[in-house]
């Protein structure tokens, strides 16, 4: 569902691409709402009340959050909290499950641990909000928004123009779909090669759903360097090979496919496929690449802690 060095330093160049317009104490937003739809990146408790294992609502979730265990996974804040407060919001972005009236103007949170483009993607883990739930979702809160402007769909659309819209998915439909055949059959129903291609038809579709409910400003993130998260480097280190810290290339590989042809996708989008609709594309997964690399341009490195084997 992500790795922690993805998790910072994509939140960090999206932080640096607002920082010269947003400043964490305007007395106003610098948009006047932020929706965010994704997976346990950003999800922040709409796990909480279904059954599933992809929850974070318990410890050690939430040490370091003045709220403890609302339902991120992390420890902290995620980046789209870091993000809503550059933009000047007052509180956080809530999540889709308990927001409701005038809260719904200022964004809502749709995001689902272990949510894939694909509908069958995280079923491993048990319930969750697909991406076409999140934009049904979305599409509902346009209907509950709609009433705050006297059912005046123009005056509607031209809020929601001004909002920001963030979109992260795609690790959960390799990480808990293509690369486990013991659950799904897509890695043997496809090559990577066509699986990228549908994976991006259909997040295709999702977008301009957005696009098409209103959603003109949208930042859309590139999956990151999955083949070198913790879980994989255990399963692909494990029979004995390797120093213990080798990625396993060949999700590396099967990713960048699909980055590829999302980074052409948001370019389709920017050149007149989408009128009027501006798309930032993050590339989380050569900026996470970069981080390690080059680890010591980034500030000060600490050395590891060994810990006691028992």
């Amino acid at each position: 569902m992500g790795n922690f060095s993805e998790l910072v330093f994509s939140g960090f160049l999206a932080l640096l691409w607002l920082s010269a317009r947003a400043c964490s104490q305007a007395q106003e937003p610098q948009v006047p709402c932020f929706f965010i739809f994704g997976d346990s990146l950003v999800d922040n408790g709409n796990n909480n009340g279904i059954l599933t294992l992809a929850r974070a609502n318990y410890r050690p979730y939430g040490i370091d959050f003045p709220q403890g265990d609302t339902g991120r996974f992390t420890n902290g804040r995620t980046y789209v909290d870091a993000l809503a407060q550059l933009l000047g919001f007052s509180n956080y972005i809530p999540p889709y499950v308990r927001t409701r009236g005038p809260a719904l103007l200022r964004g809502v949170n749709y995001a689902s641990g272990a949510a894939g483009i694909r509908d069958e993607t995280g079923n491993n883990l048990g319930d969750h909000i697909p991406m076409n739930q999140q934009v049904s979702n979305f599409a509902n809160t346009v209907v509950h928004m709609r009433r705050f402007f006297r059912g005046d769909t123009n005056a509607l659309n031209s809020y929601l123009s001004k909002c920001i819209f963030y979109s992260g998915m795609g690790s959960n439909d390799y990480l808990n779909n293509y690369f486990m055949p013991d659950f799904y059959t897509t890695g043997s129903d496809y090559t990577t090669k066509a699986y990228a291609a549908a994976l991006l038809q259909d997040y295709s579709r999702q977008l301009t759903e957005l696009y098409e409910l209103g959603a003109r400003k949208v930042v859309v993130t590139s999956v990151g360097q999955i083949g070198c998260i913790p879980y994989q480097l255990a399963r692909f280190n494990g029979s004995g090979s390797g120093s213990g810290s080798q990625c396993n290339e060949s999700i590396n590989k099967a990713i960048i496919l699909f980055n590829t042809g999302l980074r052409k996708l948001v370019d389709r989008f920017n050149n007149g496929q989408l009128p009027g609709a501006k798309f930032v594309y993050l590339d989380s997964f050569q900026n996470a690449k970069d981080l390690v690399l080059n680890a010591a341009t980034y500030g000060n490195l600490l050395p590891p802690i060994n810990l006691p084997s028992n």
